[in-house]
């Protein structure tokens, strides 16, 4: 019983598939008539045969590929490196007497020009000393000409014995003394002075002054620790850089290489502020430390940057670019046309004189724009395979024409040659 069910499921099942078994059958009849209608066509085996699927007699299409002729050029030589800005000049505000503040006179966060006057202390104690001082030299002075005239009635005296020597001498000492008497009431007068004007506490530099640390009617001491306010000059101002040695390496190869030349005023610098903005500005390096941090393995470049419109401040992160100078006689090949092995060597595509791709390794170990720097490995006149290098191969024979590459990075036609003149 269990055999005649399990027939008669199997013959349900195969009336049911007999009707698709026969549409696929005329499904393949057609696909096979097709294919051989197209072997036909190309003279080759039909579809589905020993050509694996593509017909017999059919070949890859020669590859097209773009070409730049190469040509010597000048470089710049860049090291980037990070750098924060500090002011040419930060000058502490402190009295040097004292007394009560009687007055701030300056705008905290504003500019001030060297001599401007920034606070004022009580000057009366100070004014009533100096009226005492000149009270002072007033009468010393007064005793000189006295004392001058007692000493030359005693030397003419002298000369007929009408004193003795004692007397001149005694004479001389006197007006010694008064002349040294109002020497010193003098002094003190010009010290009086200079106390007096140290109530009016002034700008020492030029610069953007702080915050005040103390408010009208502080007391405030000679030399205090504290300083009343603090100046820092900006314009010009400073970016120091930190280059690591291996950096410093590579600028003085670079210059002792040969082949670079440098600007009479020493390397430009240019920086980026924080906001990937380049600096108006260019600077240039004043300076170098003598000595590596140990601890950072770098060395301190100060550079110099004009800031008439205030724009960098002090404590400000750059980041600096430093053109040490310029090398001849380099190759700038696109960035697009150079790529990297297996072992991070830079290779590039050219074209040999019998029109097939060579493929060379490069040294490209640094970059300005959008190019590699090339120094050996390319003549003069190389062509540069630019535009369809993933479909080529070394060794292989491809169609080319030569393009140009604009300042966009963007490939084009090059320019048809101009016609040569006629004679006329």
């Amino acid at each position: 019983m269990t055999n005649l069910k399990k027939l008669a499921g199997g013959a349900l099942l195969l009336g049911l598939a007999l009707p698709l078994v026969s549409g696929c059958e005329q499904v393949g009849a057609v696909l096979h008539k097709a294919g051989d209608m197209l072997g036909a066509k190309s003279g080759g085996a039909p579809a589905g045969g020993a050509a694996g699927g593509m017909p017999a007699g059919m070949q890859m299409p020669t590859p097209e590929v773009g070409f730049i002729v190469v040509h010597p050029a000048s470089a710049p030589i860049v090291e980037e490196v990070a750098g924060r800005t500090a002011a040419s000049a930060v000058a502490e505000i402190r009295p040097q007497v004292g007394g009560i503040i009687e007055k701030r006179v300056f705008e905290e966060g504003s500019r001030v020009i060297a001599g401007d006057v920034l606070y004022r202390i009580d000057a009366r104690s100070y004014q009533a000393t100096l009226d005492a001082a000149k009270a002072d030299l007033e009468r010393a002075e007064a005793s000189v000409p006295s004392a001058q005239a007692k000493f030359d009635r005693y030397q003419e005296l002298a000369n007929v014995n009408g004193v003795s020597k004692q007397d001149i001498d005694e004479a001389r000492s006197a007006l010694l003394q008064a002349k040294a008497a109002a020497a010193a009431a003098a002094s003190a007068v010009r010290t009086a002075e200079i106390n007096l004007g140290y109530t009016e506490v002034k700008a020492p530099i030029s610069g953007l002054i702080g915050r005040s640390s103390v408010t009208e009617g502080a007391l405030v001491t000679a030399g205090q620790a504290t300083a009343l306010a603090t100046i820092r000059q900006i314009d010009p101002i400073y970016v120091d850089l930190s280059a690591s040695s291996t950096s410093m390496s590579r600028m003085r190869q670079a210059i002792e290489r040969g082949g670079v030349s440098a600007g009479k005023e020493g390397p430009k610098v240019t920086i980026k502020l924080d906001d990937n903005a380049t600096y108006e500005e260019v600077g240039r390096i004043i300076s170098t430390e003598a000595n590596v941090d140990e601890t950072t393995d770098t060395v301190t470049l100060r550079s110099s940057f004009a800031n008439p419109k205030l724009q960098l401040l002090p404590g400000m992160y750059v980041r600096a670019a430093v053109e040490i100078g310029t090398e001849e006689n380099v190759y700038l090949l696109p960035q697009r046309a150079v790529s990297r092995n297996v072992t991070g060597q830079a290779t590039a595509y050219f074209l040999t004189p019998d029109n097939k791709v060579e493929a060379r390794i490069l040294t490209a170990d640094r970059a300005h724009g959008f190019n590699w720097v090339v120094e050996k490995g390319i003549s003069d006149g190389d062509r540069l395979i630019i535009e369809g290098v993933q479909k080529i191969r070394p060794g292989m024979e491809v169609k080319f024409a030569e393009v140009e590459l604009g300042a966009d990075g963007l490939v084009k036609p090059a320019a048809p040659a101009a016609a040569p003149a006629k004679a006329p």
